[in-house]
This record gives C-alpha cells, sequence and structure tokens, in this order.
C-alpha cells in the first residue's frame, strides 16, 4: 500500500509539472476547464495524481472552481495584473540590490553570456523566453536570500497565466536585451542602488508591453 502511495505521489507531482509546463507554453489559457479524464488521457495517467495537481494548482491561486463549470484557469484582471507587476518590480528589484552586494563575477559573467544568447537568438520566441527566465534565474540565486527566493518564485507561478510572452510585441525583446546590459553593468560594478533602479525599468516596461498586449487581445 505504500508503494502504490507513494507512486501515485510521484505521478501527482509529475502531472502538476508538465500542467504547470503547458500553461506556461500556453496549451491551458485563462478559462480553459480541467476535467480529471481529459486530463489523465492528455498525459497518460490515471484520474487520482491527476485530481491532486488540480489541487497543488488550485494552491497555488492557478486554478479556480466555479459552480456549474468546475476547475478552470484563473483569469487576472488589469487591476490584479498591475498589482501583480508592482510587487515583481518590488521583489526583482530587491533581489538586484542584493545580488549587487554578493554576486561572484563567475555569476555576472553568466548573466552577461545569456544576455548574449538572447541577441543572437532574435526571432526566436520559445529560446529567448527560455533565456530569459534563466536570465532572471540567475539573478535570483545571486541575491543569496532564501525567503526571497521563495516569495518570487510563488509570484512566478501567478505569472505563468499571462502567456504569451511579451517579448513577442514588437522591439520588446530588443528592449529587454538593453535592459538587462544595465542590470549586467549595475552588478559589475556592485552598485546596488543602480542595480535596483535599472531592475524596476526593466520590469515596468514589461508590465506596459503586457497592458499592450492585453488592449490589442481585446480588440481595444
Amino acid at each position: 500500500m505504500n508503494g502504490a502511495r507513494q507512486t501515485e505521489t510521484s505521478q501527482g507531482q509529475d502531472a502538476y509539472a508538465r500542467l504547470l509546463d503547458q500553461i506556461r507554453v500556453g496549451s491551458l489559457r485563462p478559462g480553459d476547464r480541467l476535467t480529471e479524464t481529459d486530463l489523465a488521457a492528455r498525459l497518460g495517467i490515471s484520474r487520482t495524481p491527476v485530481r491532486e495537481a488540480i489541487r497543488q494548482l488550485e494552491a497555488d491561486g492557478l486554478v479556480i472552481h466555479t459552480p456549474r463549470v468546475g476547475a478552470t484557469i484563473r483569469r487576472l484582471d488589469y487591476a490584479e495584473i498591475t498589482e501583480l507587476y508592482e510587487m515583481r518590480a518590488v521583489l526583482e528589484g530587491t533581489a538586484a540590490r542584493f545580488a549587487a552586494r554578493g554576486a561572484y563575477d563567475a555569476e555576472t559573467a553568466e548573466l552577461a553570456a545569456i544576455n548574449g544568447e538572447m541577441a543572437a537568438a532574435a526571432g526566436d520566441i520559445l529560446r529567448l523566453s527560455a533565456l530569459n527566465r534563466q536570465f532572471h534565474a540567475v539573478l535570483l540565486n545571486a541575491a543569496r536570500n532564501r525567503f526571497l527566493v521563495r516569495a518570487i518564485q510563488a509570484m512566478q507561478k501567478t505569472l505563468l497565466i499571462l502567456s504569451p510572452s511579451t517579448l513577442e510585441e514588437g522591439e520588446r525583446a530588443t528592449q529587454a536585451i538593453a535592459e538587462h546590459a544595465a542590470i549586467i553593468d549595475a552588478l559589475g560594478t556592485h552598485d546596488g542602488t543602480r542595480a535596483e533602479a535599472a531592475m524596476r525599468t526593466h520590469i515596468e516596461a514589461a508590465h506596459r508591453a503586457r497592458l499592450g498586449q492585453l488592449r490589442k487581445g481585446d480588440g481595444a
């Protein structure tokens, strides 16, 4: 019995990770229904681990239960999106300030290398998005604050709902790379104030791009 429970737990964790990835890439979008039968067939597993994965997504705030509809991917309204980006500016700005204080030269060099790869990946949105996540993950690790890491990781899960990436918007990818360069430059001189300001500028630009993306989607 214990072995069976462990298998179901492992499958539930795997299902959770796979559903998160499908939300990230836009295969599951805000408003989409999550039915255990359909998801079990899609993932090739039983309904029990799917049920557990849905519970985890609900705990993360990514899934809500609607009367007569069931579990659906949550939609964020404009006010919630603004609040989310405001908090992102605070938390990631703080991460940049901490990273400027404690980042190793090798970490700063890694950030520069990732940004260079982003510049070389122009037009490949999947590659750009993956590299962008890697950039922010390396910077967060360089901040060396476990409580800050947890707070940002929880926030990042909510951000998964907001697909597609803003890097698809016009010149946003080019702008983001330039904004990353400003952050890297501040890290290289260990200037925490400038690093935080550069990160806040970066997040605020991403927020403007997101709102523009949403307005286009609404037909505005």
